[in-house]
């Protein structure tokens, strides 16, 4: 559909504006709530309330549309899917077509299951990983890898043609049910296609591939976290607060607050399981640009060098990754209205090229940190599985098998920078953003205006 008129100025004399509008508002209607009301994408509301569609006639007309809504995905345009992971003037141009790798990541996962163990070593002895799924589950995954959807059928197995299925549910954000549904709708039109009978058995294919997350109980007052030492407790030590909530009707107690942990070690893992990302894991060493003084990547960096200089033994193996963390609260209710900051902390790999460490297939979701409200200075409480995580893994590593090579290392890693906002840095840091002393780089020095 032709948006030009999206940037006219002139909106009340223009047919031009006047037609855009017309066609807009017809879309619009056709996915409208009950009550005909649409998210007004106006300059001043933004897709931040909903209003009848003639509220939304009137404020296109008077404020004009947001210039930057380009694409209408609240009013029934399909928001385009980039599968792609790297920009046009990456070295490599990547084809935007669906791809089927399943059987080259199996082949990686089951090398990394097998390489470097005897055969007369006991199953008890043998070298395990937390990212490696149990036998029973990887011999179904490699059995639905090697299923064709439906007799005949060369493009799609029922493994990658479900993995694919999962991910347009959550790029479309559809419901349980609705998936459901879907399934059901296919299974009836076409009976010879192999699918799963719901979104639980979709899922346990996510879970056969190692993708976990830990369930953390939190004091509701961010005192504590109800880990480790503090696992079996019932109350926070500190402010005597129940760790459950006590008006509920549930057989099984209720958490007041739950934090969502994603192990580090196996993602990290699961970047040298892969033959692709194994070879750019090493492009900081291996492909850069040398005796260059031009900042291109943080490899030229004078911290990466200062670090390098003084922790020879982490610089000798350049599959040691290097980490950035960035954290921020979001509204995810899409709503000012509603008051509620939810925060992420996310990981990014240094080690990769500048034109895929900063893409959104190679952030790693560390942890999500609920609301209501900001976690202030007490972000430390919910870091601390990472921490003690990172601890792990400078001091001891994790072995690793490399898919490149075909062999397994000791994999060790180092949190360089954090990305945030001033006042974000000020939780993090523990350095006071306000008053005198705000500059952490000035310090004394700092300037009154």
């Amino acid at each position: 559909m032709d948006k030009s008129w999206m940037h006219l100025t002139d909106r009340f004399r223009s047919r031009e504006y006047g037609k855009g509008v017309r066609q807009f508002l017809t879309m619009a209607r056709a996915h409208a709530l009950g009550n005909n009301s649409v998210k007004c994408p106006c300059r001043r509301c933004r897709n931040n309330l909903f209003l009848h569609i003639r509220e939304v006639e009137e404020h296109l007309f008077i404020t004009g549309i947001d210039p930057t809504y380009t694409y209408w995905i609240f009013h029934g345009e399909q928001e385009p899917m980039n599968i792609g992971c790297m920009d046009e003037d990456g070295p490599d141009n990547l084809d935007d077509s669906y791809v089927d790798d399943i059987d080259d990541m199996l082949g990686d996962i089951h090398a990394a299951t097998t390489v470097g163990v005897d055969e007369d070593t006991t199953p008890h002895t043998m070298w395990t990983s937390t990212v490696e799924p149990e036998p029973t589950t990887f011999e179904k995954l490699l059995e639905d890898a090697r299923r064709p959807l439906y007799n005949g059928c060369t493009t799609f197995s029922k493994l990658s043609f479900t993995v694919k299925l999962l991910h347009i549910k959550t790029i479309g954000g559809w419901s349980v049910k609705s998936f459901d549904m879907l399934l059901q709708l296919l299974k009836t039109a076409f009976p010879e296609v192999e699918l799963p009978d719901s979104f639980h058995d979709a899922r346990s294919l996510e879970r056969g591939l190692g993708f976990r997350y830990i369930k953390i109980h939190v004091c509701p007052n961010d005192c504590i976290l109800f880990y480790k030492e503090h696992s079996n407790k019932q109350e926070c030590p500190k402010c005597k607060a129940s760790r459950w909530l006590s008006t509920t009707t549930s057989k099984r107690p209720i958490p007041q607050k739950v934090v969502r942990y994603f192990p580090l070690k196996s993602r990290l893992q699961r970047l040298f399981m892969s033959k692709k990302t194994a070879v750019s894991m090493r492009w900081h060493q291996s492909e850069r640009v040398h005796n260059d003084e031009t900042l291109r990547h943080p490899v030229d960096s004078e911290v990466w060098t200062t670090f390098d200089r003084e922790h020879c033994w982490f610089a000798e193996d350049a599959r040691n990754v290097r980490l950035g963390l960035a954290s921020d609260g979001f509204n995810p209710f899409n709503n000012m209205s509603k008051p509620y900051s939810i925060w992420p902390v996310i990981l990014v790999p240094y080690n990769l090229p500048s034109w895929l460490c900063m893409k959104d297939s190679f952030f790693m979701l560390s942890t999500l940190i609920p609301g209501p409200k900001s976690p202030g200075n007490e972000i430390d409480v919910y870091l601390r599985p990472l921490v003690d995580e990172l601890v792990d893994l400078w001091e001891n590593g994790v072995d690793t098998y490399d898919a490149m090579v075909g062999e397994r290392f000791q994999l060790h890693a180092a949190l360089l920078w954090t990305i945030n906002d001033f006042p974000a840095y000020g939780n993090l840091s523990g350095w006071s953003t306000k008053g005198k002393l705000a500059c952490p780089t000035c310090n004394l020095d700092t300037e009154s205006h």
